[in-house]
């Protein structure tokens, strides 16, 4: 039989992940996504750099903290229905 086993610790983790994840990082990668678009408007920002930066580098990164944000979101998920698996499995330490 296999070993199911969460722990107050586990449950700890759990939460603190979630907290991390949900609160503060998605936060910050939104607030990142802002900054991003509004230096990708030329009215306020511009110049050859500035071009480069709305054509090639940009467009690259908000990809990227999208794909990090729908990372974060599975990750969250995953967790859960592992720990509501192992819970209903009787592995509540």
């Amino acid at each position: 039989m296999t070993r199911v086993l969460s722990t107050a610790e586990a449950e700890g983790a759990i939460a603190r992940i979630a907290s991390i994840a949900n609160d503060q990082l998605l936060s910050q990668l939104a607030a990142l996504q802002r900054e991003g678009s509004l230096l990708s408007d030329p009215s306020i920002w511009d110049g050859l750099e500035a071009t480069r930066f709305r054509g090639d580098t940009w467009p690259a990164t908000s990809g990227a903290l999208a794909r990090a944000v729908e990372a974060l979101e599975m990750l969250r998920q995953h967790i859960e229905r592992v720990n509501r698996n192992i819970m209903v499995a009787g592995g509540n330490g």
